[in-house]
């Protein structure tokens, strides 16, 4: 994915290095911490996640100014600079809209770009980084790595590897501070660190639909700096990972590569699959389940004749409710629902849309409906059009507790949804036929 190195000019003189390679949709990739795309080939595996993330794309990398194979001296490292490298290489690279990606240090600087440029950010991809530097360690011990930045750094360089790598890959922690010693200087990263960068004003000026990707046990840069960025962009999803490397081309980085192509293929066609082909299992989606309460003593108390025509207007308001929030429809079973959706955060907006549909239709109908909803986040497996899998069992199971009205939801929708304005009430755990362990579910409230 390195390419050929080519060079262009900031707004502000500062010379760039960056690099294009193959075509499609544009993304442009941010460095995570000062490095140089052209050492891809000395890390297998995030020549891999590049190579995955270039499929089908027009990939633009480049390297920061001040730093690897950019322009050293005269550059100014203000904070506030830093966007206009983007804007410089993705000008040079012809791409007038664009997706944008940025892991590690590189964070502040995307979500800057984007809430500045919403014209040109089509989706925002942030990885293993943070909106304040203060969310990653305090300010003592920023100011401590910066002395040791200007007075030491290789030990400086060093310890800053040590950070993400150190305890899964300690041989490549050695090699990750071998090769950021020559990409920057400790006082100019010392800068930096003073400058203590904090874009979390900016937050809810970014437009563009964001995935906010972090290894839930990340030593480096906490779980909650991911959490902080994904409840201060609206229309923003939190994908945890395992894991506790904060590095992306270290650990299981199959799985940030999947959680990103799918969100980059949203609203792109598919192609076509095979008969019989089995896919999925890596994809998080949500999957919600409806049921109609009292189905089978309504229809034995209308006939088949009028009560198909109330199922009818069930199906019909269900259905509208759900194209309104780009659910998929899997199947029906005729008194209840199975759908499929890409973003955790509108499924759960549908669900309250279709209670609360339900609720305005049975103020004026004289067969009222009430139905319940089960939500559950995972990966399940896709068989010709159909889904499967312990994340869909666990959604019929968890849709079967609640009660006619109600919404109930999983742990996994509860943590992400953390932060979107949903309220969501324990509802204690909950033993459920096929499963070992009992469950907790959450009701989810939607009355107004």
């Amino acid at each position: 994915m390195a390419g050929q190195v080519r060079y262009c000019t900031t707004d502000d003189g500062v010379r760039i290095a960056y690099s294009v390679q193959g075509d499609g949709p544009g993304l442009v990739v941010c460095p995570g911490f000062f490095e140089s795309f052209a050492d891809d080939d000395a890390m297998p595996q995030m020549k891999d996640l590049m190579d995955s993330l270039g499929a089908g794309r027009r990939v633009v990398r480049y390297c920061v100014r001040g730093s690897a194979l950019s322009q050293r001296d005269g550059a100014d490292l203000s904070q506030s600079k830093f966007p206009k490298d983007i804007e410089a290489v993705a000008r040079a690279a012809g791409l007038e809209r664009f997706a944008l990606l940025a892991w590690g240090a590189s964070g502040g600087t995307a979500i800057e770009f984007a809430a500045g440029h919403p014209d040109q950010v089509s989706q925002l991809v942030l990885y293993g980084t943070w909106a304040r530097l203060l969310d990653v360690m305090p300010a003592e011990n920023l100011s401590a790595l910066a002395a040791l930045c200007r007075t030491n750094w290789p030990m400086a360089a060093q310890t800053i590897s040590d950070m993400s790598s150190r305890r899964e890959a300690p041989e490549l922690s050695m090699e990750l501070a071998g090769r950021l010693r020559p990409n920057m200087t400790g006082e100019r990263l010392a800068d930096i660190i003073d400058d203590l960068l904090d874009v979390t004003g900016l937050l809810p000026a970014v437009k563009a639909p964001t995935l906010v990707l972090h290894r839930t046990g990340d030593t480096a840069v906490p779980f909650t700096a991911a959490q902080n960025i994904a409840a201060g962009i609206p229309n923003a999803r939190l994908v945890p990972l395992k894991g506790e490397i904060n590095h992306a081309g270290m650990g299981d980085s199959q799985a940030i590569a999947d959680a990103v192509i799918a969100f980059l293929d949203e609203g792109r066609e598919a192609p076509a699959e095979p008969a019989g082909a089995v896919t999925g299992g890596d994809t998080v989606r949500a999957i919600l389940f409806t049921d109609l309460v009292g189905h089978t003593a309504m229809m034995r108390r209308l006939g088949d004749a009028a009560g198909r025509e109330v199922l009818r207007d069930h199906e019909r308001v269900t259905r509208e409710v759900l194209k309104g929030h780009g659910g998929a429809e899997v199947k029906t079973m005729g008194d209840g629902f199975m759908v499929s959706f890409g973003s955790i955060t509108k499924a759960v907006e549908c669900a309250i849309a279709l209670q609360r549909a339900f609720g305005a239709r049975n103020e004026s109908a004289a067969e009222p409906l009430h139905v319940r909803v089960g939500l559950n986040a995972g990966q399940p497996i896709e068989e010709e059009g159909d889904l499967f899998g312990e994340t869909v069992i666990l959604a019929a199971r968890i849709a079967a507790q609640a009660e006619g009205g109600e919404i109930l939801a999983s742990l996994a929708v509860r943590e992400l949804c953390a932060g979107k304005g949903f309220l969501f009430a324990d509802r204690g755990e909950l033993a459920l036929r096929g499963f070992e362990d009992p469950v907790r579910a959450y009701g989810v409230r939607w009355r107004e």
